[in-house]
């Protein structure tokens, strides 16, 4: 029975995620993890969410930082 609820998992699209992890926005965004992992450094980073010592990316937060900018 396990096997068959474990078929059944759907994954949620990444444009349907409110947060992503820095693997799922590098491959999103096509920005290195770690151009990534150094933007979420930043003291005044918009779009970096804390969940324990767990960094995730806002993806409307991080949408609008890439539309934003003209180079990073």
């Amino acid at each position: 029975m396990y096997a068959k609820e474990q078929a059944e998992v759907q994954t949620v699209p990444i444009q349907c995620k409110v947060a992503l992890t820095i693997k799922e926005a590098a491959e999103y965004s096509n920005i290195g993890i770690n151009k990534l992992e150094s933007l979420l450094r930043s003291p005044r980073c918009p779009f970096v969410l804390y969940v324990g010592k767990k960094k995730l990316v806002k993806r409307k937060e991080f949408e609008k930082f890439i539309s934003d900018n003209v180079e990073i």
